[in-house]
């Protein structure tokens, strides 16, 4: 017996179902390989520290990563993406542009702070991960770079300042990261934040505006 009627379009739900499944499985072998990174350092880390660690087969990871360097360069990836991310949410509740900075900054060291193994990841072991990975972490400050150039449009300074200062900025306050992660304890990273708000907005809006701005800042939650 045939039917005239429309089918129920159900396997429109199939494809979004997979691709979940498939993001959360990344990420899951992700978080692991950042774990064992933090633990380890790049070089040491295997497949197999990986695979025990996500508690999965070698061949559900190699059906999501070609090999170890794939899934790091993913991990560099997510992390940055999950940085910027907030970043710009935090940055979108202030409507001045130095209130969006400090905000900003606020949120980063908030994250590090909360995801200390991907950021170590990410700001660390990228020096040791090969050509790769230091070619994907110098692209992945760019984003970062065109968010505290919108200063120069706001700044009476602003056609004054040379043109490498955003890059010694941004550059800066990841060399002030990358030296907490590898040394105090990244707990305390947050405490960071009023020197280096100063560090960053002086050159826009004056070493005593952005020392103000620096003493009234306050914590991401």
């Amino acid at each position: 017996m045939t039917s005239n009627s429309t089918p129920r379009p159900l396997t429109a739900r199939e494809p979004l179902a997979s691709e979940f499944g498939i993001r959360q499985q990344q990420q899951r072998i992700i978080a692991a390989l950042a774990t064992e990174i933090s633990k380890r350092g790049y070089q040491a880390v295997t497949v197999a520290d990986v695979v025990k660690r996500a508690g999965i087969s070698r061949n559900t990871f190699h059906e999501t990563f070609a090999d170890k360097e794939s899934c790091f360069l993913e991990a560099q990836k997510f992390a940055i993406s999950s940085a910027l991310e907030r970043v710009i949410e935090a940055a979108g509740e202030s409507e001045k542009w130095p209130d969006q900075a400090a905000a900003g900054l606020a949120a980063f060291l908030h994250f590090v702070a909360e995801e200390p193994a991907l950021a170590r990841t990410c700001m660390v072991e990228t020096v040791t991960a090969g050509p790769a990975g230091a070619g994907f972490y110098e692209e992945a400050l760019l984003p970062f770079i065109s968010l505290v150039k919108i200063g120069r449009t706001v700044s009476p300074f602003g056609d004054e300042l040379p043109e490498t200062m955003e890059e010694a900025i941004v550059g800066g306050i990841f060399w002030i990261v990358y030296q907490r992660l590898t040394g105090c304890p990244v707990e305390d990273v947050e405490q960071l934040l009023p020197g280096i708000i100063e560090f960053a907005l002086t050159p826009y809006l004056g070493a005593e505006a952005a020392r103000e701005l620096a003493a009234s800042s306050k914590l991401a939650k």
